[in-house]
């Protein structure tokens, strides 16, 4: 239907154990390095960053020790396809305050305690994905960049997705966050040595 449906419906991949180890980390902390500056999560959640800072999180999301580091306490899993963290400090999300994000596949969420997503999700002017009394999924694509590597000759397609949904696993919360989709299409290939000449025979 859309390809923010499909965005959204991406919101079911990671799955990655974790474990709270704050001895560890403050034993990283010890040797001195200046600590870089903390992410901005709340303008990753409202797709106000691009690809490469959603990335740059994954560390974090696949390492507990680096988790903790940022402030982040892990979570035991609720749902499978979802790693979630409890925040030391809470964010701000659409005027929404939230200290429980999650990450799934391409996407970072807020976890709210909104029983109803569809007031969120209006108020966003988002579109319908499904909503049925049990489900709903909201999506827009807010912006799509492309761009061609030098080196490879790939194109580079950026893809940014703000979407609202609930999930079984989380009854009486609204999920609300930012996939960031990037895809790559392989350059044209060269004609072939027979297509050129039949292309420019007279």
């Amino acid at each position: 239907m859309l390809r923010a449906a499909a965005g959204i419906a991406a919101s079911a991949c990671i799955a990655t154990a974790a474990a709270q180890a704050p001895a560890e980390a403050n034993k990283a902390t010890a040797k001195g390095a200046a600590p870089s500056a903390p992410p901005d999560l709340a303008a990753l959640i409202e797709c106000r960053k691009e690809v490469p800072d959603f990335l740059a999180l994954q560390p974090a999301v696949r390492d507990p020790l680096k988790a903790v580091a940022l402030g982040w306490k892990p979570l035991p899993q609720a749902n499978p396809f979802m790693t979630e963290f409890a925040l030391v400090e809470p964010i701000s999300v659409f005027g929404h305050a939230s200290s429980h994000i999650a990450f799934a596949g391409d996407s970072i969420m807020a976890i709210l305690d909104l029983p109803d997503p569809r007031p969120l999700a209006h108020r966003l002017d988002l579109e319908t994905g499904i909503d049925t009394p049990a489900k709903a999924i909201f999506g827009k694509q807010l912006r799509q960049t492309e761009q061609t590597d030098p080196a490879s000759g790939q194109t580079l397609i950026q893809a940014i997705i703000l979407n609202v949904s609930n999930v079984a696993s989380h009854p009486g919360k609204t999920l609300v966050g930012c996939s960031y989709n990037l895809d790559t299409e392989d350059p044209a290939p060269a004609p072939t040595a027979s297509a050129t000449t039949a292309a420019t025979a007279p």
